[in-house]
């Protein structure tokens, strides 16, 4: 049985009718990105209830099997060609869990965007290409697609008009933005289009890309 993940929620003044949920990347936690909700630009009125999970606490091979915060194990970063599958799958599996307690309580899923950074952006795409209910969009920050490089279980979603935002760091040296524009390779030749933006930064978010992505959520959830 898969457990439950902890959550932070932060609701917004009026009742929620769209949801973002948001996964933070190695080794950090729910609170990681909590400080940008202020810096997206969403108008006050917005309905948006953003969550923040905390990712299980797990030994990572690449980190001397030290155990931190992770979605899945990674054995390699220069080949994809061995994936967590079993991991990746778990994570996937407890995403769906949450975008369902949130259908439970009204919020339909195609009011539903799923956002990540790095693992966690991993984690968002997987899962967003793999669901098949219609979301309102999937956010992959310095990340890339798990199982393009195999084959397994990359894409599987017949929907091709699934909104996809993916940004990426010019100077990344933990993902390297390479793995970002493979990514956005194989996603358009499934026959999806994806917004890709490139910043002139390393493994990080900038104030730029934080605006983008406030204005890129207000135009897929509130039609602006």
């Amino acid at each position: 049985m898969t457990e439950p993940l902890e959550i932070i929620t932060h609701e917004p003044k009026q009742n929620a009718d769209a949801c973002v949920i948001w996964l933070h990347g190695l080794g950090a936690d729910g609170h990681d990105f909590e400080n940008i909700l202020p810096e997206l630009g969403l108008p006050e009125s917005h309905r948006i209830r953003f969550i923040f999970p905390h990712a299980p606490v797990r030994s990572i091979t690449i980190n001397n099997n030290m155990r931190m915060r992770g979605w899945y194990d990674i054995y390699s970063l220069n080949k994809l060609e061995k994936e967590d599958e079993t991991g990746i799958q778990q994570s996937s599996t407890q995403i769906e869990n949450l975008v369902q307690q949130q259908i439970d309580q009204g919020i339909v899923s195609d009011r539903i965007v799923i956002a990540g950074f790095s693992q966690g952006g991993a984690i968002a795409l997987h899962f967003g290409l793999n669901y098949p209910k219609k979301l309102a969009g999937v956010i992959g920050l310095s990340t890339y697609l798990p199982f393009m490089i195999n084959g397994k279980q990359a894409a599987e979603n017949s929907d091709t008009t699934l909104p996809i935002l993916l940004c990426h760091g010019e100077y990344d040296d933990i993902l390297p933005i390479q793995l970002g524009k493979m990514t956005l390779s194989y996603l358009t030749e499934k026959g999806y289009s994806p917004q890709w933006q490139a910043y002139p930064m390393a493994h990080q978010v900038c104030m730029d890309e934080i605006k983008l992505i406030g204005g890129w959520l207000d135009i897929k959830i509130n039609g602006k």
